[in-house]
């Protein structure tokens, strides 16, 4: 008897006012009371959401406590926030909280049924097929690729060029995510679109006020979304016709999930390898831009950190990943009624964790709005409370790419502090976006000036060999 085999769940439809429709009914056929919060319609509220959910969601806090409800647009969502409703939500209840069900569906789009939007036994076997390309070796394999592209973007760098270090950033790591993980000439794939660029314009549509992403005619930012993933979406399935057609299977992530489309137990299309590629290149590329932007602005407002002779790059990192997690926001839906930190959460309702807000509650983080590497020193990591960092995720939904990510930043931050400094360009305003990962709404302009290494500082070649 063949085994049984996981296959990907039907198709979700994504008709804005269909979800809405779904959603209010949900609302309606709860069991129970949602938790205490702001349950009238506000469109205030709803821009404060959009434009500043740092603040809105740290006022509700203060006032409600770790579990409460807020009205966003149509529906009313309950938000869990701290070190106890992380650990509920992301380990020992994980099993009561949809991903596809929740706000996840925004992506679908542009990412199809990759990992951050499927459930149960096909995201099970789905991730099983993917860990061998994070295993620890494969990551020292990645670094030395890292290391060659780094030198080579460094190599244009002048003392005095201006330079907006987030879009440096993100032709950077789009390039290393196609060499690394795909196995992609991005120089050969530039010939036919500004894969970059394409990101952009598609990722483009979540940062649009909520009004305008329900729109679907001509120029609207849905219709710009969907022809930017028609376009990357040709050079991926070009790619899969090459190399079946020749044959040519190679160390990658596309051929590590070609070969496993006749396996036993999964079942993998070629939209499937599509979504998972469109899935880990939005994921290797639009978080590893932010992340080096963020430490570098927090570096240059603490530049007596750098010359440090106890600077620790990865310290700084690990701070920078509390400040501005980029994936700041996790999206759920409850499947059946349960307490939450004492708190009754209905079944059938969206139910959201944020990383970035649970970083910033003053009764958790000493001063939490001040940049202190000093946190992640190996005494002071051990002594948070179990859930308290959580940038990325937590449980079996833990991001899989978590250690290529943390490699592939290390080793840029690294490689710049050898041989510069960034200086933000004076009058720079930080103003977040989220898009829907966090990032600087702006860009990051900087000033390039020459300089010895920072003290302290191991070289990234020695990073990569140890």
């Amino acid at each position: 008897m063949s085994p049984a085999v996981a296959a990907p769940p039907p198709p979700t439809h994504t008709n804005p006012f269909a979800r809405m429709r779904d959603d209010l009914r949900a609302e309606r056929a709860a069991a129970v009371p949602f938790p205490p919060g702001d349950t009238w319609f506000s469109m205030k509220r709803t821009m404060g959401f959009t434009r500043d959910p740092l603040t809105l969601l740290l006022d509700a806090y203060a006032r409600y406590g770790p579990v409460f409800t807020q009205r966003v647009f149509h529906q009313n969502i309950v938000f869990v926030l701290g070190p106890e409703a992380n650990h509920h939500l992301l380990v020992s209840h994980a099993a009561n909280y949809s991903w596809r069900e929740g706000h996840y569906g925004d992506l679908m789009p542009l990412l199809g049924d990759g990992m951050l939007a499927i459930d149960g036994p096909f995201h099970r076997l789905s991730r099983k097929t993917m860990l061998p390309m994070f295993h620890r070796e494969r990551i020292a394999e990645s670094q030395r690729l890292m290391i060659e592209e780094v030198d080579a973007a460094l190599d244009g760098w002048r003392d005095g060029q201006q330079i907006d270090l987030y879009h440096w950033t993100r032709e950077l790591a789009l390039r290393i995510a196609m060499r690394a993980l795909f196995g992609l000439d991005p120089d050969h794939t530039r010939g036919q679109i500004d894969a970059a660029q394409e990101f952009e314009n598609a990722l483009s549509f979540w940062s649009k006020d909520y009004i305008f992403q329900i729109m679907r005619g001509p120029g609207s930012p849905w219709k710009r979304m969907v022809t930017a993933s028609r376009r990357l979406d040709a050079v991926i399935y070009a790619e899969l016709k090459r190399r079946r057609a020749s044959g040519e299977l190679g160390n990658d992530l596309i051929s590590l999930m070609m070969e496993t489309q006749d396996g036993d137990g999964l079942l993998l299309t070629d939209r499937n390898i599509r979504d998972e590629v469109m899935t880990l290149l939005f994921a290797g590329h639009d978080t590893t831009t932010s992340t080096v932007a963020f430490l570098f602005y927090e570096l240059s407002r603490n530049p007596q950190l750098v010359e440090s002779p106890d600077f620790d790059v990865a310290l700084a990192l690990e701070e920078t990943l509390r400040m501005y997690p980029p994936a700041w926001i996790g999206p759920r839906r409850s499947i059946d009624t349960t307490e939450i930190a004492g708190v009754t959460v209905p079944g059938g309702v969206p139910v959201q964790y944020s990383s970035w807000v649970s970083h910033h509650l003053p009764d958790v983080w000493d001063d939490p709005f001040a940049f202190k590497p000093e946190r992640f020193a190996p005494a002071a990591r051990d002594a948070l409370p179990k859930g308290a960092y959580v940038p990325f995720g937590g449980g079996s939904r833990t991001c899989i790419g978590m250690r290529f990510g943390q490699a592939e930043i290390h080793v840029i931050a690294t490689k710049i502090l050898e041989r510069f400094r960034l200086d933000v360009e004076p009058g720079y305003r930080l103003r977040v976006r989220q898009m829907p990962t966090i990032g600087p709404r702006d860009g990051l302009p900087v000033t390039v000036r020459t300089a010895a290494p920072a003290a302290g500082l191991r070289s990234a070649a020695a990073e990569a060999a140890a």
